[in-house]
């Protein structure tokens, strides 16, 4: 009889252990929450490849190939956006963020642009190219500068820092951009674009007119 329940809870203490170790395996194996700094002016190298695939053994451009810069890794990051890009930013000129931005709109995703009202209408601004596209864009009609630089992608993704999306910006300036997926710090940046963008709805001031 004790033989059958020294058996019985030996049984029951391996199944207990081998649960514990899944979980302690489980939890060891989950993905840990990316934060990420980058830092530029950043190294001039092709970026052909993160746009076409085919293109890393096709594309005879001068630039460097297979390099991984400050500026990849941001394209790596806008162009992971499967439902959703809000973007939030002062100055937008930069031609492969543009086509970064322009392939998303292209594959479904849901693409929301609030920029700066003047800078939006200066030569060589992208805007007016992703509104041609058909991208939803919105400027900041208030008296001040709409100085925000920011992306969120999939509602999970922020994308901040004093970087504007310019190419004098991403090869010249001494500039930071910060990427994480911290929920708290996700959160504020989701809400002051949700802010921002209902405070501009071209709908509030044709009903005024």
């Amino acid at each position: 009889m004790w033989s059958v329940k020294v058996v019985g809870l030996g049984v029951v203490a391996l199944s207990l252990s081998l649960e514990l170790l899944g979980w302690l395996f489980g939890r060891c194996r989950r993905r840990r929450t990316l934060n990420q700094v980058l830092f530029f002016p950043s190294e001039v190298a092709c970026v052909e490849h993160l746009f076409n695939q085919n293109s890393a053994h096709s594309c005879f451009c001068p630039l460097p190939h297979g390099v991984e810069t400050s500026f990849s890794r941001l394209l790596r990051h806008i162009l992971s956006a499967s439902c959703s890009l809000d973007l939030c930013v002062f100055s937008f000129s930069n031609m492969d963020l543009s086509r970064a931005v322009l392939l998303l709109h292209k594959k479904g995703v849901t693409i929301r642009v609030i920029s700066d009202k003047d800078y939006s209408a200066i030569t060589g601004s992208q805007i007016g190219v992703l509104r041609k596209a058909g991208v939803c864009v919105r400027w900041d009609v208030g008296s001040v500068h709409m100085h925000h630089k920011f992306a969120v992608v999939d509602g999970r993704l922020l994308i901040t820092g004093s970087l504007n999306w310019t190419l004098t910006a991403v090869q010249r300036n001494m500039e930071n951009i910060l990427i994480t997926e911290e929920a708290e710090l996700v959160q504020p940046f989701i809400k002051e674009f949700h802010r921002i963008w209902v405070l501009n709805d071209p709908a509030r001031f044709y009903k005024n007119l």
